[in-house]
C-alpha cells in the first residue's frame, strides 16, 4: 500500500525549528540588506579583493587536491580496518573538526615553522614554509582534510565489502578492485567530500593567519581580507563577504542535490 510522502510531525516542533532557521537566516539577510550594491562590483574588483579571491581559489584548489591524495587512502584504511591503532589514528585525523583553528595554526608553526620539528630541517636546506603561500595551503589542508575523509569513509562503510569480495574471487588484484569496483561505487561521496573540503579551505581563517600571516598577494586570503576591512572600513568588507556567502550557498545546494538524488535512487 502506498503511503503519503507527508510524515507526522508534532506541531510544537515548528516553533524551535523556526527560531533555528531565523538564527541562521537573519545574519545573512542583514549582510544582503547592508551591502552597498551600488559599489559592489567596484569593491570586489579592487586590488585587495581581487588578489584575495584569486589566492583563495588557487590555494583552496591545491588544498582540495592534497585532501584527495591523502584523504582517499586514509578513508579506505579507516573503513576497512577496525584495529585499536586504526581507531586512534582516525580520532587524531578527525580532530581538526573540533579543534579551534588557531590552535591548529600554532601546532603547524611548531611543526613546520623555521624552528619547528620538521621546519628546522627544511630551513637548513633553504625551504621555509611558514608565512608563505605554501603555509596557506598546508593550513587549509589541515582543516579541510577531515571533511573529505569522513564523507568518503561513511560511503565506504555503507557500501560494505561484498562487491570487493566478489571481485577478489574472480581473480582481481586489490589494486584493480580498488579502481574498478570500490571507487566507482563511492565516487558521488568523493565528489561531495571534495566540495566540502574546498569550501572549508576557502573559508579558513584561524590557522591561516596564525601560520601564514596576512600579506597581500602572498598569504592574504578572502577571509583575512574581510577581517582587515571589517576593522578599518566595515562597509567595505560586506561585498567580499557576500561573495563568500554565495559560494558557500552554491556548495550547500550542490551537496544537498546529490544527497537528494541518492535518496530518490534508493
Amino acid at each position: 500500500m502506498r503511503t503519503s510522502g507527508l510524515k507526522a510531525v508534532p506541531a510544537w516542533l515548528y516553533i524551535p525549528a523556526a527560531f533555528g532557521v531565523a538564527l541562521v537566516l537573519l545574519p545573512l539577510i542583514a549582510l544582503a540588506v547592508n551591502t552597498p550594491w551600488s559599489d559592489f562590483w567596484e569593491n570586489i574588483t579592487s586590488d585587495v579583493s581581487r588578489d584575495a579571491l584569486k589566492l583563495s581559489l588557487q590555494t583552496a584548489g591545491v588544498s582540495t587536491v592534497l585532501c584527495i591524495v591523502l584523504g582517499v587512502p586514509m578513508a579506505i584504511v579507516f573503513a576497512r580496518r577496525t584495529g585499536v591503532v586504526v581507531r586512534l589514528l582516525r580520532a587524531v585525523v578527525l580532530l581538526p573538526l573540533v579543534l579551534p583553528p588557531v590552535v591548529g595554526g600554532i601546532g603547524l608553526i611548531y611543526a613546520f615553522g623555521k624552528f619547528g620539528l620538521v621546519g628546522e630541517h627544511l630551513s637548513a636546506i633553504g625551504i621555509d614554509i611558514a608565512f608563505s603561500t605554501a603555509a596557506v595551503i598546508l593550513a587549509q589542508t589541515f582543516v579541510a582534510l577531515p571533511f573529505l575523509v569522513i564523507s568518503l569513509e561513511g560511503a565506504l562503510r555503507s557500501v560494505g565489502g561484498r562487491y570487493e569480495q566478489v571481485a577478489a574471487t574472480l581473480g582481481a588484484s586489490p589494486t584493480h578492485t580498488l579502481w574498478k569496483v570500490t571507487m566507482p561505487l563511492v565516487f558521488p561521496a568523493l565528489l561531495s567530500g571534495m566540495v566540502l573540503a574546498f569550501a572549508r579551505a576557502l573559508g579558513e581563517f584561524g590557522a591561516t593567519i596564525t601560520f601564514a600571516g596576512n600579506l597581500q598577494g602572498v598569504t592574504q586570503t578572502a577571509p583575512l581580507a574581510i577581517y582587515v576591512e571589517s576593522i578599518s572600513e566595515p562597509e567595505q568588507a560586506l561585498p567580499l563577504s557576500m561573495v563568500l556567502v554565495l559560494v558557500a550557498l552554491l556548495v550547500v545546494i550542490a551537496v544537498h542535490l546529490r544527497d537528494s538524488r541518492q535518496v530518490m535512487a534508493v
